[in-house]
């Protein structure tokens, strides 16, 4: 078997959202999640668990993206890097 761009899934404290699939992706997950399962030698994880590891994992390889994010870092404070003193805004820090 070739090997698949999404590993084990990690445990992380969950932040809950509702999404809207179709029925095609929603198959095609569970295939996934069956593929993971049989990879690792373990039962398949629940196709929801591989949501959000998937979108990560999208997002950190796509390039106009990150370079978007290196741009924009420079002009926003962050949780990790809050604003320089003296500065206001009606914001609140980008998550």
């Amino acid at each position: 078997m070739t090997k698949l761009k999404l590993g084990s899934i990690e445990d992380d404290k969950p932040v809950t959202l509702t999404v809207e699939l179709t029925a095609a992706v929603h198959r095609n997950l569970v295939a996934y999640a069956e593929a993971i399962g049989r990879e690792g030698g373990q039962a398949a994880p629940e196709p929801a668990k591989l949501i959000a590891p998937m979108v990560e994992r999208f997002m950190a390889t796509d390039r106009a993206f990150g370079k978007h994010r290196k741009q924009t870092a420079n002009r926003r404070p962050t949780a990790d890097r809050p604003a320089t003193l003296g500065t206001t805004s009606t914001q609140p820090p980008a998550v």
